[in-house]
């Protein structure tokens, strides 16, 4: 049967047509096709920060992706702000993207972080695609969105609390520059630029590299002439330093006043004639001055190593500087007491050594536990107060081979001192309680001794008056009919003697009215 041209012609337009739409199909872009591509982008696994682009373009994301490119301070597409986000932590970003198309997968590790915290970021080129995933190596995928959300919080609070901390905080890259300062750092670094200046990138180094390696106290100058004080001390991280600078103003003014408060009781000791030596609560030497070495004459290298109290008493006792006690152990065990304890007694001594010297020792507890041992040479004031006792005993030797009784007051009217020949007199000894005899009290007892006369009292007066005084002499008739001669006479300082004599029979002193004697005083 004989075709149809125009029939056929229908017939071969049809099958073009359909062959041009069947290529068009092939030629449309994969972008634009509607298929199983969400599938291929989250890899039958919708958790995590998985993202799928094509190209710059994204094509589907999971809810934490999408969430990690809504961030509040990242700005531009998808593209750029996905790169803005995660640069920060892994450098080699941009150029593992270049490679990827030549290589289809790439595992990229942050730089920040250690150990199942260390985040990782997967590459994959699959299909004409770029496929992104954000995993930890132990732990698979990335935390949820609720994890990471919580993540940001905790990372803002921490920031905000770094922000506010009252002490300069800074982080430094491997060759000393500062990465990162918090607000009181740059406090102090605008406060050393000029008024016209202002603090800009690079950050100043107001510490040394080499000062912040090591722990300890700096100083930092101040324009005005004022000077900071800092203990630093500084943690190493991954590739950098986190340096911290606590204020010591108020310890370095504390430190230095004690420190010349040392001084000028070390100066002021040094110029002391008695030798001091200070143990701590440890019993060791802490402290000793000059005199102290030249007292005991103990090497001031030994004294130097901080020997202990016991020690000190042992190399004392070696050099015959301490007179040897009936027992020496329970003497030092004492004085070992006294330093442990610290109770309040004090232990006070006289050393007379071998080579004639005397030593003052007294040791005084403190409450910490400490001790103060103090030596003073009293050998010249024991040379004064022995001659002082035999110039005294020598005085009464001669006042007691008078042949008058003798009592002498002071210018208060205490006894000061008697003669054997006024015991032997009055029938008493007065001398034995000096601290009780007053010319009262004497007075009373002359009075019983004999009948009332008014001689007592004008001796009384006597002895009270003040000024330019004369000495008068009266005779006084006893109760067992002694008859004896009453003297008195002033004494320098405003003494005065009272001399009694027994008479012998026709010797009289002559008697004197109570107006002669007030006339003489």
């Amino acid at each position: 049967m004989p075709v149809d041209p125009g029939l056929f012609a229908i017939i071969l337009a049809s099958a073009v047509l359909a062959a041009l739409g069947a290529t068009l199909l092939l030629m449309i872009p994969a972008r634009g096709r509607r298929g199983p591509a969400p599938v291929l982008a989250l890899d039958q696994d919708p958790s995590g920060i998985t993202l799928l682009f094509d190209g710059t373009t994204l094509v589907d994301a999971t809810p934490e992706g999408r969430a990690l490119l809504a961030g509040p301070s990242l700005r531009g597409s998808a593209w750029d702000r996905l790169r803005a986000a995660l640069e920060p932590r892994f450098p080699g970003l941009e150029g593992a993207l270049l490679r990827l198309p030549a290589e289809g997968t790439i595992l990229l590790a942050a730089e920040r972080g250690a150990g199942p915290r260390r985040m990782a970021l997967r590459l994959e080129f699959v299909g004409g695609l770029t496929r992104i995933r954000l995993t930890t190596p132990q732990s698979g995928p990335a935390p949820s969105v609720d994890t990471y959300c919580s993540l940001v919080d905790e990372a803002a609070e921490l920031r905000e609390m770094l922000m506010a901390a009252p002490l300069p905080i800074w982080r430094e890259a491997e060759g000393g520059e500062v990465i990162w300062a918090n607000p009181d750092y740059l406090r102090l670094a605008s406060e050393k630029m000029r008024p016209e200046e202002e603090v800009g990138w690079p950050l100043p180094v107001l510490f040394p590299s080499d000062s912040t390696a090591r722990h300890g106290r700096q100083r930092l100058d101040r324009p005005n002439g004022g000077v900071h004080w800092f203990d630093m001390a500084h943690r190493d991280m991954s590739g950098s330093r986190v340096c911290f600078a606590m204020p010591a103003d108020a310890v370095q003014r504390a430190e230095t006043g004690l420190r010349d408060f040392m001084q000028t009781l070390s100066r002021t000791f040094a110029h002391l004639p008695v030798g001091l030596a200070i143990f701590d609560g440890q019993r060791q030497l802490n402290l000793f001055n000059p005199a102290f070495l030249d007292l005991t004459g103990l090497p001031v290298d030994y004294l130097s190593a901080r020997p202990r109290l016991a020690a000190v008493l042992d190399a004392l006792r070696d050099r015959n500087m301490i007179p040897e006690p009936r027992d020496y152990r329970a003497w030092r065990k004492r004085l070992a007491e006294l330093e442990r304890t610290g109770i309040a007694d004090t232990h006070d001594e006289t050393w007379s050594l071998p080579g004639g010297q005397t030593y003052r020792v007294s040791a005084r507890p403190h409450s910490d536990g400490g001790v103060a041992l103090m030596i003073e040479d009293i050998s010249t004031e024991m040379t004064r107060t022995r001659r002082y006792r035999a110039d005294l005993e020598l005085g009464q030797s001669v006042v007691d081979a008078l042949g008058e009784g003798i009592a002498v007051f002071s210018a208060s009217g205490q006894l000061v001192m008697s003669n054997d020949a006024y015991g032997a007199l009055w029938g008493h000894d007065p001398s034995q309680r000096l601290a009780e005899a007053d010319v009262a009290t004497l007075s009373e007892h002359w009075k019983g001794m004999a009948p009332p006369t008014p001689v007592w009292h004008q001796i009384e007066e006597f002895v009270a008056a003040r000024g330019e005084r004369t000495d008068w002499e009266t005779d006084v008739r006893l109760s067992d009919g002694r008859l004896i001669a009453c003297r008195a006479a002033p004494l320098a300082g405003g003494a005065t003697m009272v001399a009694f004599r027994t008479l012998v029979p026709g010797e009289a002193a002559g008697a004197i009215s109570a107006e002669a004697v007030a006339r003489r005083a």
